[in-house]
């Protein structure tokens, strides 16, 4: 069945004045027409065939380069000249008005998104009533609309719409209001039993500011290339699933957890990610493991380490180009066939596979790189509330963080609104000899080791400490970054307690 969503005289301008000036194809960042744009093949064949020959090379299209093309595809070519297609060329060329090209594009691509939204059953009658011939006042003030409205102010319409439908007849089901004391005193024994923390992460202060990784949160640590925000989060991966790690004090010790957890890594393969964990747990340098040469005693303790990551519930997923649905779709794959719990995905950036699905369900148009990153962080949210899980990602910063005095979410890099998604966010630095100087009379004790990474917690969300630093110290090549102290962002030094999280009765050692 046609849609009627169509309108004739736009595709006929667009497809006209393309027929006699090609080369307005090669403005690729601002007019993209694709198949969906057009509801009739008789259409789509006509665009397609000229971009195509264009595309091979020819400046100037032809009747007769249409026909030889149409030649080899004879399905095509019958509808061609059933609709008199080289007639219908003709006078679509000479009636086109080139000047006027942006404003039929525009037209072009907004009955697009009005088709899309029609073919999922939306009404949106109220935008533009396609049934409507005997009210013609209503018509006009519709067109006027239609002609200035942008393709994202009319989606926004549509969306308003279908959000109100929602909260009314599905958020709000038998919606009346909840008295705020009902079930308060069970909350009350219950949180006194069970405090609401979560599975540990490695180090005690890490959880004693974050609570531990917590069911339907979502975490985000940020940093420049080369701090260790990939190295942290296989960490905590591993620390999450595997029995034991090895302690260079105490030898191999009980993580107290072995849940079952994913990593989705999107930057390295395998094997990368494998001597990189293999690293943390053994607590021996990834380089020994690369090279194969290992000082006394590392060589038992990597292949102990391996049974230990044989042994556990830790999955690893490889996702260099991914939409946001591949991503989804690993997640709940995971989740049905291993029971996953804790996701670690590294790490939220642009991929060609996802502009190209973001682009598509846009009907052509690009975004920024700002509105994409956010979408990825949205959707990862839901997915921690949807399906109940705790997600850990990352991003790389901006160019701003070398000289920024307060290392918040405004260094995210693409979108500082991600921050709004994320229930914990910290950002990853190197140590400044300028910071050193400022830490002076904390170090002059001798109570901690000199810091070579600063974590700047800028949000966290139900948690006591945020606009603070975490002054680790790190040993990026055993993937190890340890908290020390914290103190504001004016180098005060805050008291803060280890939080240690025991998951069973038995001892961590």
């Amino acid at each position: 069945m046609a849609s009627k969503y169509v309108d004739t005289t736009a595709i006929m301008q667009v497809i006209g004045s393309v027929f006699k000036n090609p080369q307005i194809l090669e403005f690729t960042d601002k007019y993209t027409v694709v198949d969906e744009d057009f509801a009739d093949e008789f259409h789509k064949i006509a665009f397609g065939a000229i971009y195509k020959i264009h595309e091979l090379g020819a400046d100037k299209i032809t009747l007769e380069n249409i026909s030889d093309f149409l030649a080899s595809r004879p399905k095509s070519a019958a509808v061609f000249k059933q609709q008199k297609g080289e007639e219908w060329l003709l006078k679509v060329s000479e009636t086109c008005l080139p000047e006027a090209f942006d404003y039929y594009y525009s037209r072009l691509k907004k009955f697009t998104l009005l088709r899309a939204y029609d073919a999922y059953g939306v009404d949106v009658s109220d935008i533009y009533d396609a049934d409507n011939i005997l009210d013609t006042k209503k018509k006009q003030i519709q067109e006027d609309l239609l002609d200035n409205s942008t393709l994202e102010q009319i989606a926004d319409k549509i969306d308003n719409k279908i959000e109100m439908i929602r909260l009314k007849y599905v958020d709000d089901v038998g919606g009346e209001a909840i008295q705020a004391g009902e079930g308060i005193i069970e909350l009350i024994d219950s949180l006194k039993e069970h405090p609401e923390v979560g599975t540990p992460l490695y180090g005690p202060l890490i959880n004693t500011v974050t609570r531990g990784a917590r069911l339907k949160k979502f975490y985000l640590r940020s940093a420049p290339t080369g701090v260790g925000k990939s190295r942290t989060m296989i960490a905590d991966a591993c620390y999450i699933a595997c029995e034991k790690i090895y302690d260079e004090m105490f030898g191999w010790i009980k993580t107290g957890t072995c849940e079952p957890t994913l990593y989705i890594a999107t930057e390295q393969e395998l094997s990368e990610v494998q001597t990189m964990m293999l690293a943390f747990i053994s607590n021996v340098n990834e380089e020994h493991i690369v090279n194969g040469k290992y000082d006394e005693g590392e060589y038992d303790r990597v292949k102990q380490a391996a049974v230990i990551l044989k042994n556990a519930p830790l999955y690893v997923e490889e996702l260099p180009d991914f939409s946001l649905k591949d991503v989804e779709d690993k997640i709940k794959k995971n989740i049905r066939d291993h029971e996953v719990k804790y996701v670690f995905h590294d790490y939220i950036h642009t991929s060609l596979k996802i502009l190209e699905e973001i682009t598509k369900r846009s009907g052509g148009v690009k975004l920024r790189e700002d509105n994409i990153l956010f979408m990825l962080s949205t959707r990862l949210k839901d997915i921690c509330n949807q399906y109940g899980v705790f997600i850990m990602s990352a991003t790389q910063l901006n160019g701003d963080y070398q000289d920024s005095k307060t290392p918040d979410q405004n260094l995210l890099r693409g979108a500082k609104a991600i921050a709004d998604k994320i229930d914990y966010g910290a950002i990853l630095l190197n140590v400044k000899d300028e910071d050193l100087v400022k830490l002076d009379k904390i170090l002059s004790t001798n109570v901690f080791d000199r810091p070579s990474i600063k974590m700047s917690v800028y949000k966290n969300r139900r948690g006591r400490y945020k606009g603070i630093y975490l002054w680790c110290k790190a040993d990026l090549g055993c993937c190890r970054i340890k908290p020390m102290f914290a103190t504001t962002y004016d180098y005060e030094i805050i008291p803060i307690d280890d939080m240690k999280i025991v998951l069973e009765e038995e001892s961590a050692f």
